[in-house]
């Protein structure tokens, strides 16, 4: 009766699994175990969001090729066209310092600070708008599409370069495409993680999970570095096929939410009746979140998730942590390649392979991060205490990184683990926490578009920080963008005080009740 009743209940909220684990399920002839679709759940969100940052690499790797000038290497393709050796493979198109227009001339770095712009202001802007979708559709489609046509605009980008286009409008107009489609993704994975993991060492688990925001750089770099001798359009376009290809994978084997494979949510739990035979689902009072409803239930309204107690605080505190990240996302091998380390500068291999290093301490720091706040309880106070820390860290780093090189990569991957674990924090366990939170009241679902708000103002710092950055280190040195990003490391801890406030406050009542019962 026990088994019937839960079948019937998980039926009742049940969606259709994708056509890939049918597949699977029809040659094992068995049901597989939740633990297996929690660890294929990671796996396909980590590679689908990995994909997703590896096509963003492509045009920093790329720049050097636009704009010779911006590197003090030589372009090896400009406008050059790659041919077919007698072995059927590309050959390297001739050298030539001339380019690609329009990102050549006087004007080259202003015109390829649009190019970024128009990428990251549209990826900001359609991130709110993909949240409020996200919780209305089905996500494992919703990401599908995402994907394919992030891929598909990433390889028009590339195609350029056999198209021979050098009309600004058209990577403009391609890179906002692409951003609208790219912003799809963070809600969607986040939402699907959430749906499957429960509270307990959601920190834990989602700061290791994030690692694929750096292992998505980190491969988008080597494969976009890779054939750029073939010549640059091979740089936006496999990386844009893998995206195309990793939608696929979605649509076929991403399960969203447990009940379509007939498990109950994390945040569900059953009891028996005095005679054993009826079940009711009881909310997990103790976590102080919500019951996840099923696809039916109403996704709550845009305003209506940004008065959730904590989400407007989080996202302005993520405002000022992604402009810091994205500062150095964007110029920290420009600024390892124009500063003498041990006397002698970098050449622009050395730094962008060294700049890497930023993200393998932002891993750490994402791990650190989010076991620190599971064992406390204290989501607010681990990611004040960590950006409050970024500030000593941007102080060394200015002032010591030059002294060699084995103190410049200890300095920047303590950079990176205090600037991007409390990024890493924000963007997944504690949107996911405010996405189910008590509030709520079981009334809808709200982790997509929670998790949309929150990233996509963070996204807003993240468009702004860069041209800040490259305007201030133009016209009044380095010194003063290291002032700016100090500055937005304070504002960042700063906003999160009353919600540390209360945490602490918390704690300390918690200890009294001890104290009583002792």
């Amino acid at each position: 009766m026990e088994s019937q009743a839960h079948n019937n209940n998980n039926n009742n909220n049940k969606g259709v699994p994708p056509a890939g684990i049918v597949y699977l399920t029809k040659i094992r002839r068995k049901e597989f175990a939740i633990g297996f679709h929690k660890g294929l759940i990671l796996l396909i969100t980590f590679v689908a969001y990995a994909l997703f940052h590896a096509s963003r690499k492509a045009p920093s790797i790329v720049k050097s090729a636009w704009d010779p000038q911006e590197s003090n290497t030589v372009a090896t393709n400009g406008t050059a066209h790659f041919s077919l050796g007698h072995d059927g493979l590309p050959t390297p198109p001739p050298s030539t310092p001339s380019g690609w227009a329009p990102f050549t001339g006087s004007t080259g770095k202003d015109k390829l600070g649009q190019f970024d712009f128009a990428f990251l202001a549209f990826y900001a802007v359609g991130m709110f708008f993909a949240g409020h979708l996200g919780d209305r559709v089905d996500l494992r489609w919703f990401l599908s599409v995402g994907m394919v046509g992030s891929g598909v605009f990433a390889c028009l980008i590339g195609m350029a370069y056999w198209w021979d286009i050098h009309i600004l409008t058209f990577y403009i107009m391609v890179q906002m495409a692409a951003g609208l489609f790219q912003a799809t993704g963070w809600p969607s994975v986040v939402a699907v993680v959430g749906n499957w993991f429960g509270k307990s060492k959601r920190g834990l688990i989602m700061g290791i999970w994030n690692a694929h925001t750096s292992t998505g750089n980190i491969l988008g770099s080597l494969i976009a570095a890779a054939v750029l001798q073939y010549g640059w359009g091979w740089s936006f376009v496999l990386p844009g096929l893998l995206l195309v290809l990793g939608g696929v994978m979605v649509f076929f084997f991403l399960v969203v939410e447990p009940a379509d494979v007939g498990f109950e949510s994390p945040y569900e739990t059953t009891t028996h009746d005095a005679e054993g035979e009826n079940l009711q689902l009881v909310r997990l009072k103790t976590e102080g979140i919500q019951t996840l409803g099923n696809r039916n239930d109403p996704a709550i309204g845009f305003l209506e998730a940004w008065q959730i107690p904590g989400v407007a605080t989080y996202a302005l505190c993520l405002f000022f942590s992604k402009l810091v990240a994205y500062t150095f996302l964007y110029w920290l091998p420009f600024y390892i390649s124009q500063t003498r380390i041990a006397g002698s500068h970098l050449n622009d291999k050395i730094a962008g392979d060294l700049s890497t290093l930023f993200d393998v301490g932002g891993v750490i720091g994402g791990i650190v991060a989010g076991y620190a706040s599971d064992c406390l309880s204290a989501r607010a106070m681990t990611s004040a205490s960590f950006m409050l820390c970024a500030i000593p860290a941007l102080h060394l780093y200015r002032a010591y990184s030059g002294i060699s090189l084995p103190v410049n990569i200890g300095l920047m991957m303590l950079l990176g683990m205090f600037i991007n674990g409390p990024y890493s924090l924000i963007t997944t366990a504690v949107s996911a926490d405010l996405g189910t939170h008590s509030s709520l009241k079981g009334s809808g679902r709200a982790l997509a578009t929670v998790t949309a708000i929150i990233d996509g103002t963070g996204s807003m710092g993240a468009a702004i920080g860069p041209l800040l950055a490259g305007f201030i280190s133009e016209n009044f040195g380095w010194g003063a963008v290291f002032t700016m990003l100090m500055l937005a490391a304070l504002l960042s801890g700063l906003l999160l005080t009353k919600l540390v406030i209360g945490e602490v406050r918390e704690k300390l009542e918690v200890f009294q009740r001890v104290q009583v019962i002792n």
